[in-house]
Protein backbone atom coordinates (compact mmCIF):
# COMPACT_ATOMS: atom_id res chain seq x y z
CA UNK A 1 0.00 0.00 0.00
CA UNK A 2 1.21 3.52 -0.81
CA UNK A 3 1.11 5.64 2.35
CA UNK A 4 1.90 9.34 2.61
CA UNK A 5 3.16 10.36 6.04
CA UNK A 6 2.81 14.10 6.51
CA UNK A 7 4.83 15.61 9.35
CA UNK A 8 4.09 19.09 10.67
CA UNK A 9 6.41 21.28 12.72
CA UNK A 10 5.98 20.19 16.33
CA UNK A 11 8.24 18.68 18.97
CA UNK A 12 6.31 15.40 18.62
CA UNK A 13 7.77 14.98 15.11
CA UNK A 14 10.29 12.53 16.54
CA UNK A 15 7.43 10.10 17.23
CA UNK A 16 6.58 10.14 13.52
CA UNK A 17 9.88 8.38 12.89
CA UNK A 18 8.63 5.51 15.07
CA UNK A 19 5.32 5.54 13.19
CA UNK A 20 7.23 5.38 9.91
CA UNK A 21 9.10 2.33 11.10
CA UNK A 22 5.86 0.58 12.09
CA UNK A 23 4.37 1.24 8.67
CA UNK A 24 7.48 0.02 6.84
CA UNK A 25 7.68 -3.13 8.99
CA UNK A 26 4.05 -3.84 8.12
CA UNK A 27 5.11 -3.94 4.47
CA UNK A 28 3.84 -0.56 3.26
CA UNK A 29 5.62 1.87 0.94
CA UNK A 30 5.81 5.23 2.74
CA UNK A 31 6.53 8.66 1.27
CA UNK A 32 7.31 11.23 3.97
CA UNK A 33 6.14 14.78 3.22
CA UNK A 34 7.28 17.13 6.00
CA UNK A 35 6.69 20.83 6.33
CA UNK A 36 9.69 23.16 6.39
CA UNK A 37 9.15 23.65 10.12
CA UNK A 38 9.13 19.87 10.69
CA UNK A 39 12.70 19.67 9.37
CA UNK A 40 13.78 21.88 12.28
CA UNK A 41 12.95 18.93 14.55
CA UNK A 42 13.86 15.89 12.41
CA UNK A 43 16.05 16.33 9.35
CA UNK A 44 15.72 15.22 5.73
CA UNK A 45 18.44 12.57 6.04
CA UNK A 46 16.51 10.76 8.77
CA UNK A 47 13.28 10.65 6.79
CA UNK A 48 15.01 9.51 3.62
CA UNK A 49 17.00 6.81 5.40
CA UNK A 50 13.96 5.40 7.20
CA UNK A 51 11.57 5.59 4.25
CA UNK A 52 13.90 4.82 1.34
CA UNK A 53 12.13 7.63 -0.53
CA UNK A 54 13.18 11.17 -1.50
CA UNK A 55 11.96 13.95 0.76
CA UNK A 56 11.00 17.47 -0.23
CA UNK A 57 8.76 20.22 1.14
CA UNK A 58 8.29 22.50 -1.84
CA UNK A 59 5.81 22.39 -4.73
CA UNK A 60 8.65 23.68 -6.94
CA UNK A 61 10.71 20.48 -6.66
CA UNK A 62 9.91 17.46 -8.82
CA UNK A 63 7.99 19.68 -11.22
CA UNK A 64 8.83 17.43 -14.16
CA UNK A 65 6.51 14.76 -12.69
CA UNK A 66 4.05 17.28 -11.14
CA UNK A 67 4.67 15.83 -7.69
CA UNK A 68 2.42 18.29 -5.85
CA UNK A 69 -0.52 16.56 -7.59
CA UNK A 70 0.84 13.06 -8.18
CA UNK A 71 1.72 12.22 -4.56
CA UNK A 72 -1.82 12.75 -3.32
CA UNK A 73 -3.41 11.04 -6.33
CA UNK A 74 -1.24 7.92 -5.96
CA UNK A 75 -1.75 7.54 -2.20
CA UNK A 76 -3.88 4.78 -0.69
CA UNK A 77 -3.72 6.45 2.73
CA UNK A 78 -2.53 9.80 4.09
CA UNK A 79 -1.49 10.21 7.73
CA UNK A 80 -0.47 13.55 9.25
CA UNK A 81 1.38 13.11 12.54
CA UNK A 82 1.87 15.38 14.28
CA UNK A 83 -0.90 17.61 12.94
CA UNK A 84 -0.24 21.01 14.49
CA UNK A 85 -2.80 23.78 14.99
CA UNK A 86 -1.18 25.66 12.11
CA UNK A 87 -1.31 22.71 9.72
CA UNK A 88 -4.96 21.97 10.49
CA UNK A 89 -5.86 25.65 10.07
CA UNK A 90 -4.24 25.75 6.65
CA UNK A 91 -5.86 22.46 5.63
CA UNK A 92 -9.28 23.64 6.82
CA UNK A 93 -9.24 26.68 4.52
CA UNK A 94 -7.76 24.76 1.60
CA UNK A 95 -4.34 26.38 1.41
CA UNK A 96 -1.74 24.76 -0.82
CA UNK A 97 1.37 26.74 0.02
CA UNK A 98 3.67 23.76 0.51
CA UNK A 99 3.87 20.15 -0.67
CA UNK A 100 1.98 18.72 2.31
CA UNK A 101 -1.08 20.97 2.02
CA UNK A 102 -1.08 20.51 -1.78
CA UNK A 103 -1.02 16.74 -1.22
CA UNK A 104 -3.97 16.99 1.15
CA UNK A 105 -5.98 18.89 -1.50
CA UNK A 106 -5.34 16.27 -4.18
CA UNK A 107 -5.76 13.12 -2.08
CA UNK A 108 -8.96 11.14 -2.63
CA UNK A 109 -8.00 8.31 -0.26
CA UNK A 110 -8.70 8.19 3.51
CA UNK A 111 -6.89 10.91 5.48
CA UNK A 112 -6.12 10.70 9.19
CA UNK A 113 -4.70 13.52 11.31
CA UNK A 114 -3.17 12.97 14.73
CA UNK A 115 -3.06 16.35 16.51
CA UNK A 116 -0.34 17.44 18.90
CA UNK A 117 -0.18 20.86 20.59
CA UNK A 118 -0.50 22.56 23.94
CA UNK A 119 -3.84 22.22 25.71
CA UNK A 120 -4.76 25.88 25.28
CA UNK A 121 -4.22 25.60 21.51
CA UNK A 122 -6.27 22.41 21.23
CA UNK A 123 -9.14 23.95 23.18
CA UNK A 124 -9.03 27.31 21.41
CA UNK A 125 -12.24 28.12 19.53
CA UNK A 126 -10.37 28.48 16.24
CA UNK A 127 -8.85 24.99 16.51
CA UNK A 128 -12.18 23.51 17.61
CA UNK A 129 -13.84 25.03 14.53
CA UNK A 130 -11.05 23.85 12.20
CA UNK A 131 -11.27 20.29 13.52
CA UNK A 132 -15.05 20.33 13.07
CA UNK A 133 -14.60 21.56 9.48
CA UNK A 134 -12.07 18.87 8.64
CA UNK A 135 -14.23 16.13 10.15
CA UNK A 136 -17.28 17.39 8.25
CA UNK A 137 -15.30 16.91 5.03
CA UNK A 138 -14.44 13.30 5.86
CA UNK A 139 -11.01 13.79 7.39
CA UNK A 140 -10.48 11.49 10.38
CA UNK A 141 -9.07 13.62 13.21
CA UNK A 142 -8.03 11.72 16.31
CA UNK A 143 -8.44 13.25 19.74
CA UNK A 144 -5.02 13.86 21.29
CA UNK A 145 -3.94 11.98 24.38
CA UNK A 146 -4.08 13.55 27.82
CA UNK A 147 -0.61 13.63 29.39
CA UNK A 148 2.76 15.31 29.77
CA UNK A 149 3.42 17.98 27.13
CA UNK A 150 6.62 19.74 26.06
CA UNK A 151 7.22 21.66 29.26
CA UNK A 152 6.12 20.95 32.80
CA UNK A 153 2.43 21.21 31.95
CA UNK A 154 0.08 18.30 31.28
CA UNK A 155 -3.32 17.99 29.64
CA UNK A 156 -5.05 17.06 26.39
CA UNK A 157 -2.76 17.75 23.44
CA UNK A 158 -0.20 14.96 23.58
CA UNK A 159 0.37 13.04 20.33
CA UNK A 160 -1.14 9.53 20.55
CA UNK A 161 1.42 6.76 20.59
CA UNK A 162 2.65 5.62 17.15
CA UNK A 163 1.07 2.18 17.52
CA UNK A 164 -2.35 3.71 18.22
CA UNK A 165 -2.02 6.05 15.23
CA UNK A 166 -1.03 3.18 12.93
CA UNK A 167 -3.94 1.04 14.12
CA UNK A 168 -6.46 3.85 13.64
CA UNK A 169 -5.11 4.83 10.22
CA UNK A 170 -4.77 1.37 8.74
CA UNK A 171 -8.26 0.45 9.98
CA UNK A 172 -9.59 3.12 7.59
CA UNK A 173 -8.28 1.17 4.61
CA UNK A 174 -10.33 -2.03 4.60
CA UNK A 175 -9.83 -4.62 1.92
CA UNK A 176 -13.45 -4.70 0.81
CA UNK A 177 -12.35 -5.80 -2.62
CA UNK A 178 -11.72 -9.29 -1.23
CA UNK A 179 -7.93 -8.98 -0.88
CA UNK A 180 -7.78 -9.64 2.86
CA UNK A 181 -7.74 -13.15 4.31
CA UNK A 182 -10.74 -12.19 6.48
CA UNK A 183 -12.61 -10.35 3.73
CA UNK A 184 -16.37 -10.64 4.21
CA UNK A 185 -16.02 -12.41 7.57
CA UNK A 186 -17.87 -11.19 10.65
CA UNK A 187 -15.54 -10.87 13.63
CA UNK A 188 -16.64 -10.01 17.18
CA UNK A 189 -13.88 -9.05 19.64
CA UNK A 190 -14.18 -8.25 23.34
CA UNK A 191 -11.62 -5.97 25.00
CA UNK A 192 -10.96 -4.25 28.30
CA UNK A 193 -11.77 -5.28 31.84
CA UNK A 194 -15.17 -5.78 33.40
CA UNK A 195 -16.13 -3.96 36.60
CA UNK A 196 -18.40 -5.34 39.29
CA UNK A 197 -19.98 -2.63 41.50
CA UNK A 198 -19.68 -2.81 45.29
CA UNK A 199 -21.65 0.37 45.89
CA UNK A 200 -22.41 3.51 43.83
CA UNK A 201 -18.73 4.59 43.82
CA UNK A 202 -16.61 1.44 44.16
CA UNK A 203 -16.07 -1.64 42.02
CA UNK A 204 -13.99 -4.79 41.68
CA UNK A 205 -11.87 -4.63 38.55
CA UNK A 206 -8.53 -5.52 36.98
CA UNK A 207 -5.56 -3.90 35.21
CA UNK A 208 -6.67 -4.53 31.62
CA UNK A 209 -6.50 -1.46 29.33
CA UNK A 210 -8.13 -3.21 26.37
CA UNK A 211 -5.16 -2.46 24.09
CA UNK A 212 -4.67 -6.08 22.99
CA UNK A 213 -8.32 -6.61 22.05
CA UNK A 214 -8.36 -3.24 20.29
CA UNK A 215 -5.29 -4.21 18.26
CA UNK A 216 -7.01 -7.46 17.26
CA UNK A 217 -10.15 -5.58 16.17
CA UNK A 218 -8.10 -3.08 14.17
CA UNK A 219 -6.08 -5.79 12.42
CA UNK A 220 -9.21 -7.81 11.62
CA UNK A 221 -10.69 -4.69 9.98
CA UNK A 222 -7.49 -4.21 7.95
CA UNK A 223 -7.86 -7.80 6.73
CA UNK A 224 -11.32 -7.00 5.37
CA UNK A 225 -13.54 -8.30 8.17
CA UNK A 226 -16.71 -6.62 9.40
CA UNK A 227 -15.74 -6.04 13.02
CA UNK A 228 -17.69 -5.45 16.21
CA UNK A 229 -15.67 -4.46 19.28
CA UNK A 230 -17.36 -5.09 22.63
CA UNK A 231 -15.42 -2.66 24.84
CA UNK A 232 -15.50 -3.04 28.61
CA UNK A 233 -14.44 0.20 30.31
CA UNK A 234 -11.96 1.16 27.60
CA UNK A 235 -10.59 4.70 27.19
CA UNK A 236 -12.45 6.25 24.25
CA UNK A 237 -9.18 7.64 22.86
CA UNK A 238 -7.94 4.09 22.25
CA UNK A 239 -10.93 2.96 20.17
CA UNK A 240 -10.04 2.26 16.52
CA UNK A 241 -11.83 3.56 13.47
CA UNK A 242 -13.62 1.32 11.01
CA UNK A 243 -15.27 -0.92 13.62
CA UNK A 244 -18.64 -0.99 15.36
CA UNK A 245 -18.17 -0.35 19.10
CA UNK A 246 -20.49 -1.64 21.83
CA UNK A 247 -19.73 -0.26 25.31
CA UNK A 248 -20.28 -2.52 28.34
CA UNK A 249 -19.36 -2.41 32.03
CA UNK A 250 -20.06 -5.62 33.95
CA UNK A 251 -19.50 -9.28 33.18
CA UNK A 252 -23.25 -9.72 32.72
CA UNK A 253 -23.26 -6.85 30.20
CA UNK A 254 -20.37 -8.44 28.32
CA UNK A 255 -22.00 -11.87 28.30
CA UNK A 256 -25.23 -10.48 26.83
CA UNK A 257 -23.39 -8.48 24.17
CA UNK A 258 -21.30 -11.46 23.05
CA UNK A 259 -24.20 -13.91 23.05
CA UNK A 260 -26.41 -11.50 21.11
CA UNK A 261 -23.79 -11.26 18.36
CA UNK A 262 -22.46 -14.82 18.41
CA UNK A 263 -25.01 -16.30 16.00
CA UNK A 264 -24.00 -14.01 13.13
CA UNK A 265 -20.23 -14.17 13.70
CA UNK A 266 -17.62 -16.22 11.88
CA UNK A 267 -15.00 -15.49 14.54
CA UNK A 268 -15.42 -14.73 18.25
CA UNK A 269 -12.40 -13.42 20.16
CA UNK A 270 -12.66 -13.14 23.95
CA UNK A 271 -9.74 -10.82 24.73
CA UNK A 272 -11.47 -8.98 27.59
CA UNK A 273 -10.31 -9.61 31.14
CA UNK A 274 -13.49 -10.84 32.83
CA UNK A 275 -14.00 -10.61 36.58
CA UNK A 276 -14.24 -14.13 38.00
CA UNK A 277 -16.37 -12.97 40.92
CA UNK A 278 -18.93 -10.27 41.73
CA UNK A 279 -20.34 -9.06 45.05
CA UNK A 280 -23.33 -11.08 46.21
CA UNK A 281 -25.05 -7.82 47.10
CA UNK A 282 -24.57 -4.25 45.83
CA UNK A 283 -24.95 -1.54 48.46
CA UNK A 284 -27.39 1.16 47.39
CA UNK A 285 -25.42 3.84 49.25
CA UNK A 286 -21.69 4.38 49.68
CA UNK A 287 -20.30 2.00 52.28
CA UNK A 288 -18.78 4.01 55.16
CA UNK A 289 -15.77 3.12 57.28
CA UNK A 290 -16.71 1.38 60.51
CA UNK A 291 -13.27 0.85 62.04
CA UNK A 292 -13.92 -2.90 62.10
CA UNK A 293 -12.92 -3.86 58.56
CA UNK A 294 -15.23 -5.00 55.78
CA UNK A 295 -16.22 -8.49 54.72
CA UNK A 296 -17.53 -8.89 51.16
CA UNK A 297 -19.36 -12.00 50.05
CA UNK A 298 -18.60 -12.90 46.43
CA UNK A 299 -20.35 -15.15 43.93
CA UNK A 300 -18.82 -16.67 40.82
CA UNK A 301 -19.48 -15.09 37.44
CA UNK A 302 -20.43 -17.22 34.41
CA UNK A 303 -17.66 -18.52 32.15
CA UNK A 304 -18.37 -16.56 28.97
CA UNK A 305 -15.64 -18.17 26.85
CA UNK A 306 -16.69 -21.73 27.72
CA UNK A 307 -20.32 -20.86 27.00
CA UNK A 308 -19.44 -19.43 23.59
CA UNK A 309 -17.33 -22.51 22.78
CA UNK A 310 -20.13 -24.90 23.77
CA UNK A 311 -22.65 -23.06 21.61
CA UNK A 312 -20.38 -22.53 18.61
CA UNK A 313 -21.28 -23.69 15.13
CA UNK A 314 -19.01 -26.18 13.37
CA UNK A 315 -17.82 -23.46 10.97
CA UNK A 316 -17.22 -20.88 13.69
CA UNK A 317 -13.84 -20.10 15.28
CA UNK A 318 -13.80 -19.22 18.98
CA UNK A 319 -10.62 -17.68 20.42
CA UNK A 320 -9.86 -17.04 24.09
CA UNK A 321 -7.12 -15.51 26.19
CA UNK A 322 -5.62 -16.98 29.34
CA UNK A 323 -3.80 -14.43 31.48
CA UNK A 324 -1.66 -16.46 33.86
CA UNK A 325 1.06 -15.83 36.44
CA UNK A 326 2.26 -19.32 37.31
CA UNK A 327 2.51 -20.66 40.89
CA UNK A 328 3.62 -23.67 42.93
CA UNK A 329 1.01 -25.81 41.17
CA UNK A 330 2.40 -25.21 37.70
CA UNK A 331 3.89 -22.88 35.11
CA UNK A 332 2.03 -20.37 32.97
CA UNK A 333 1.96 -22.92 30.14
CA UNK A 334 0.77 -25.71 32.46
CA UNK A 335 -2.19 -23.63 33.60
CA UNK A 336 -2.83 -22.53 30.03
CA UNK A 337 -2.98 -26.11 28.75
CA UNK A 338 -5.42 -27.11 31.47
CA UNK A 339 -7.57 -24.10 30.64
CA UNK A 340 -7.48 -24.88 26.90
CA UNK A 341 -8.88 -28.36 27.53
CA UNK A 342 -11.44 -27.04 29.99
CA UNK A 343 -12.69 -24.09 27.93
CA UNK A 344 -12.74 -26.01 24.61
CA UNK A 345 -12.12 -22.89 22.52
CA UNK A 346 -10.60 -23.50 19.09
CA UNK A 347 -7.58 -21.36 19.97
CA UNK A 348 -6.34 -20.09 23.32
CA UNK A 349 -3.67 -17.38 23.59
CA UNK A 350 -1.76 -17.85 26.84
CA UNK A 351 0.25 -14.95 28.21
CA UNK A 352 2.04 -14.16 31.43
CA UNK A 353 0.70 -11.03 33.11
CA UNK A 354 1.38 -8.90 36.15
CA UNK A 355 2.29 -5.37 37.08
CA UNK A 356 4.31 -4.02 34.14
CA UNK A 357 3.79 -7.19 32.11
CA UNK A 358 1.08 -7.91 29.56
CA UNK A 359 -1.37 -5.26 30.77
CA UNK A 360 -1.28 -1.73 29.34
CA UNK A 361 1.01 -0.15 26.76
CA UNK A 362 3.80 -2.72 27.08
CA UNK A 363 5.09 -5.54 24.85
CA UNK A 364 3.21 -8.81 24.96
CA UNK A 365 3.97 -12.44 24.14
CA UNK A 366 1.55 -15.32 23.74
CA UNK A 367 1.66 -19.05 23.13
CA UNK A 368 -1.29 -20.19 20.99
CA UNK A 369 -2.83 -23.53 21.98
CA UNK A 370 -5.49 -25.65 20.32
CA UNK A 371 -8.42 -27.35 22.07
CA UNK A 372 -6.20 -30.22 23.20
CA UNK A 373 -3.63 -27.86 24.70
CA UNK A 374 -1.05 -28.41 21.95
CA UNK A 375 1.08 -25.46 20.80
CA UNK A 376 0.07 -24.31 17.31
CA UNK A 377 1.80 -20.92 17.24
CA UNK A 378 3.54 -18.10 19.05
CA UNK A 379 3.41 -14.32 18.74
CA UNK A 380 5.32 -11.58 20.50
CA UNK A 381 6.22 -7.90 20.28
CA UNK A 382 3.82 -4.99 20.29
CA UNK A 383 0.11 -5.48 20.79
CA UNK A 384 -0.27 -5.12 17.00
CA UNK A 385 2.41 -7.78 16.41
CA UNK A 386 0.55 -10.20 18.69
CA UNK A 387 -2.76 -9.35 17.00
CA UNK A 388 -1.30 -10.15 13.59
CA UNK A 389 0.18 -13.44 14.79
CA UNK A 390 -3.08 -14.52 16.41
CA UNK A 391 -5.21 -13.60 13.39
CA UNK A 392 -2.77 -15.42 11.12
CA UNK A 393 -3.64 -18.54 13.13
CA UNK A 394 -7.37 -17.75 12.88
CA UNK A 395 -7.20 -17.21 9.11
CA UNK A 396 -5.23 -20.44 8.69
CA UNK A 397 -7.83 -22.39 10.69
CA UNK A 398 -10.69 -20.90 8.67
CA UNK A 399 -8.87 -21.75 5.44
CA UNK A 400 -8.22 -25.35 6.46
CA UNK A 401 -11.85 -25.81 7.48
CA UNK A 402 -13.01 -24.41 4.16
CA UNK A 403 -10.80 -26.89 2.31
CA UNK A 404 -12.21 -29.79 4.34
CA UNK A 405 -15.78 -28.61 3.79
CA UNK A 406 -15.10 -28.24 0.08
CA UNK A 407 -13.64 -31.74 -0.16
CA UNK A 408 -16.57 -33.25 1.73
CA UNK A 409 -19.04 -31.44 -0.54
CA UNK A 410 -17.29 -32.75 -3.66
CA UNK A 411 -17.30 -36.28 -2.26
CA UNK A 412 -21.01 -36.04 -1.47
CA UNK A 413 -21.79 -34.82 -4.98
CA UNK A 414 -19.67 -37.54 -6.54
CA UNK A 415 -21.62 -40.17 -4.60
CA UNK A 416 -24.85 -39.03 -6.23
CA UNK A 417 -23.55 -39.33 -9.80
CA UNK A 418 -24.61 -42.39 -11.83
CA UNK A 419 -21.93 -45.00 -12.44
Amino acid sequence: MHVVLGVAGGIAAYKAALLLRLLREAGHQVRVVPTTAALEFVGTATWEALSGQPVTTSVFEGTESVEHVRIGRDADLVIVAPATADLMARAAVGQADDLLTATLLTATCPVLMAPAMHTEMWQNAATVANVATLRSRGVHVLDPDDGRLTGADSGPGRLPEPEAIADAALALVTTSGGEGDLAGRSVVVSAGGTREPLDPVRFLGNRSSGRQGIAIAADAARRGAVVTLVAANVDAALLPGGVDVVRVETTADLQRAMQDRAAGADVLVMAAAVADYRPAEIAQAKVKKSGEGLAISLVENPDILAGLARGARADQVVVGFAAETGDDAGSVLDHGRAKARRKAADLLAVNQVGEGTGFGDVPNAVVILDTAGEIVGRAQGTKSDVARGLLDAVADLLSRRSLVDGAETMSARAATLPE
